[in-house]
């Protein structure tokens, strides 16, 4: 059964306020940050710093696998792969919570044959979830996904805990390849979650609500890529 909404939005808002009280999420300064992607972007967020901090760590993770369980379904997977190397440890920790096995994608094959790319035990047939620790456009986890399927597994979803959630471009892109994206919090939550807080300068906020509008067109006028390749 869903969550109701009110409880995924309650895990959403508390997901960015630990997010944002570990300083996992930094304003540019001077000029901004440039992504792997060649996007342009007034802020950017760290998501690994969860893994030194056990108590969120834990709230966060117990949010990732009731989302599992009720959005994806327990009965429907046989292993959780973690894409290298961020979504390692989180993979771990809903493997751990959750009684499945656990995998890794490397984002290089290391070895020979279709499984080259995958470490743990796996086969053919067997239905994966891919946890990730956030994304950008979702191009790189639709390759670790692509990785999966060329060993001969199945999978349809992906688990994470932040989505940028700017790019429209990236879930029609992840559905056309017969993916769903599951994410514990994106930047509208974080922006809300400043001003609740009043964490942020104005200025700040205004730039970031700038650029959820329209990432794209910010990230252009501020030197980065206007386009996304998948």
């Amino acid at each position: 059964m869903p969550l109701a909404p009110e409880t995924r939005a309650d895990y959403a808002r508390r997901t960015a306020r630990a997010l944002l009280q570990i300083g996992a999420v930094e304003t540019a300064q001077d000029r901004p940050f440039i992504l792997s992607s060649g996007i342009a972007s007034p802020v950017y967020i760290n998501v690994r710093r969860v893994i030194s901090y056990p108590a969120i760590r834990e709230m966060l993770m117990g949010f990732a696998t009731e989302i599992l369980d009720a959005e994806i379904g327990r009965d429907r997977i046989d292993a959780v792969a973690g894409a290298e190397t961020a979504g390692i440890p989180f993979a771990a920790w809903i493997a751990a919570l959750s009684g499945l096995p656990m995998q890794y994608v490397r984002k290089r094959a290391q070895g020979f044959g279709p499984a080259a790319r995958i470490e743990g035990v796996s086969s053919p047939g067997q239905r994966v979830l891919l946890v990730e620790d956030l994304t950008t456009d979702g191009a790189s986890k639709i390759r670790f996904c692509e990785a999966l399927r060329q060993a001969g597994m199945e999978i349809s979803d992906v688990l994470m805990l932040f989505h940028y959630d700017i790019f429209p471009a990236t879930r029609t892109a992840l559905a056309e390849r017969g993916l769903r994206l599951h994410a514990l919090a994106n930047w509208r939550d974080i922006l809300a979650a400043t001003e609740e807080q009043q964490i942020f300068t104005p200025a700040e906020r205004s730039r970031l609500a700038a650029f959820i509008e329209a990432p794209l067109d910010w990230s252009a006028a501020h030197g980065g890529s206007r386009h996304i390749t998948f």
